[in-house]
């Protein structure tokens, strides 16, 4: 493939994969939850690489799960204990993610590792960054990771969709006919764990902030089935980013943050013409209540 469809392949992979898994934390109200793992998991890259003094990318995954993984359990243990969810996802998201700035900056100095990398990425770099597959030839490295976690994404949601589900609308029912409610959040968490950094390298924390939410809030504004809000929202996500790609082209600005405002956009336009949750409808069906 030429150097601008490997971009479209990459941005498309991290929007579908990203809006499917954002599905969950929409439905779960646990949106901002996304943003404090997408940051921890900085911790966990630290701390893989302090271990095992490499970069190798399934050491990054085992770190990025563990720190989201923790990130869950302290949250969940603070709010269990009395503290409100937002006051418990501050407090954690910012001494954690402080925390890998500073080892970072004792232990890490010299390796491809730093803050503005992470937060921003630079998905222009990926077609450059190979690696030699049997039968395929070169492919960047990027899209090796983005599509083996997308197959991982899949098969889990494939394996516990029931338990997903109902875990996802009503878990007390859940609990009550015997599914591990806990057990299935924590597995949720470690997806949206290694759903985040499999997307760092290539285009960083702000635009897996902003796929894991814009698509599935945009699907969720155009449907109440979940089948269909799961596909719409990885199909939007793959929107999203290819729109966002031809955006950064025309204004010659940052490709990540063309597609991150690309999501936003189209979420906005949802919005405003939903044909049910939408504030043109809401205000046409004022009207026509008012009226009669």
């Amino acid at each position: 493939m030429s150097y601008e469809l490997w971009i479209l392949f990459t941005g498309s992979l991290v929007g579908l994969s990203c809006g499917v898994i954002g599905c969950f934390l929409i439905l779960r109200k646990m949106s901002m939850l996304a943003d404090a793992i997408s940051h921890t998991v900085l911790l966990g890259l630290v701390m893989a690489f302090i271990i095992s003094q490499s970069m190798n990318g399934f050491y990054m995954l085992i770190g990025a799960a563990a720190a989201g993984l923790l990130t869950t359990f302290i949250v969940q243990l603070l709010n269990s204990s009395g503290i409100q969810e937002d006051a418990s996802i501050g407090v954690v998201f910012t001494s954690l993610f402080a925390l890998g700035v500073i080892l970072i900056s004792l232990f890490a100095k010299n390796v491809h590792l730093d803050v503005e990398h992470a937060l921003m990425g630079e998905i222009a770099f990926v077609p450059w960054n190979t690696l030699s597959l049997p039968f395929l030839g070169p492919i960047p490295k990027s899209v090796v990771m983005l599509g083996s976690i997308l197959i991982i994404d899949v098969t889990v949601i494939l394996l516990l969709f029931k338990e997903f589900k109902l875990t996802s609308f009503d878990p007390d029912m859940a609990a009550a006919i015997g599914i591990p409610v806990l057990v299935i959040h924590y597995i949720l968490m470690g997806l949206v764990s290694v759903t985040t950094v499999s997307a760092f390298d290539s285009v960083g924390a702000i635009l897996v902030v902003a796929m894991l939410i814009a698509p599935g809030a945009t699907a969720y504004l155009l449907t109440d089935r979940y089948k269909v809000m799961l596909l719409l929202s990885g199909g939007i996500g793959i929107f999203d980013s290819v729109a966002g790609y031809y955006g950064a082209k025309i204004f010659d600005v940052s490709i990540s943050g063309a597609m991150a405002v690309a999501a936003g956009i189209v979420f906005f336009i949802v919005w405003m013409v939903s044909p049910k949750y939408g504030l043109i409808s809401k205000f046409l069906n004022q009207r026509r209540l008012t009226g009669q």
